[in-house]
């Protein structure tokens, strides 16, 4: 079992995460605090769950190879060495910028095999705000590991919600601001399948075990940010995720490797 009473928060330098109030959680994070993702699990990816999407893929959708839109979910794994928490400073890998995603998290509570939809929600410990970074590019079938499987590109927090705070996760405000601007705001009304169907179908195929992380997907038209830029992400009147995006450090040379 995975399981939170209230607000689940790992700080940083703290070996385990916190269970705290919502007041708590807040004073926190108002401390200028960072932290870790706040999950043990796997986080799986969820591409073209959004109508916008594929809206905007017209009659590629019926195009070669695939020739029809999707009929299962399609999922892409975002690694360990790409989880990170609020307050995180990610690494902009090139002039292409990175594409901050904002998506729900949906946290498995317990073992979820073949999940009735009706049944689904009981196996939901909570929900977190879900940063799903990746460098732009035109792949949809078959996400490109390069492009989504970067260290730091999968900032989760600051908090689970536990699922007793979310009223209905198919009807939340998802905002991205850059530089205290609103660049981004969707819903996750938009999505062509929702929190149980989505549970549903994809525990059909597959096994997702407790502490496991399930996006809901990125909305069509996440906003590209540059090296320098500062983005906050939210949902509903969640507290918010900041992420900070950073020149790359420069590798040592060999000669330098040799100095030290």
């Amino acid at each position: 079992m995975f399981s939170l009473a209230d607000h689940l928060l790992h700080l940083e330098g703290e070996a385990l995460p916190r269970d705290v109030s919502t007041s708590a959680a807040r004073a926190l994070l108002a401390g200028g605090a960072r932290c870790r993702a706040p999950i043990p699990g796997a986080v799986y990816g969820t591409l073209l769950n959004d109508s916008a999407a594929l809206e905007a893929l017209g009659d590629a959708m019926n195009a070669a190879p695939y020739k029809a839109p999707p009929r299962a979910p399609i999922l892409y794994l975002k690694p360990r060495n790409t989880l990170a928490g609020h307050g995180a400073r990610v690494s902009v890998p090139d002039a292409q910028g990175v594409q901050v995603g904002a998506s729900l998290g949906i946290v498995i509570g317990r073992t979820a095999t073949r999940v009735a939809p009706g049944e689904a929600l009981d196996y939901i410990a909570g929900y977190a705000l879900v940063a799903d970074l990746s460098v732009p590019h035109e792949s949809v079938y078959r996400p490109s590991v390069r492009f989504r499987a970067r260290d730091g590109f999968c900032v989760i927090g600051p908090t689970v919600q536990a699922r007793r705070h979310v009223a209905d996760p198919d009807r939340l405000a998802i905002h991205v601001d850059v530089e205290g601007t609103p660049r981004f705001s969707a819903n996750t009304s938009t999505c062509v399948r929702g929190v149980a169907r989505l549970l549903a179908d994809v525990t059909d195929f597959m096994t997702l075990s407790p502490g496991d992380v399930l996006t809901l997907g990125v909305p069509h038209g996440a906003p590209v940010v540059y090296s320098g830029a500062r983005a906050t992400i939210s949902i509903a009147d969640w507290p918010a995720l900041a992420i900070e995006f950073i020149v790359p450090t420069a590798a040592p040379t060999s000669a330098q490797g040799a100095a030290a």
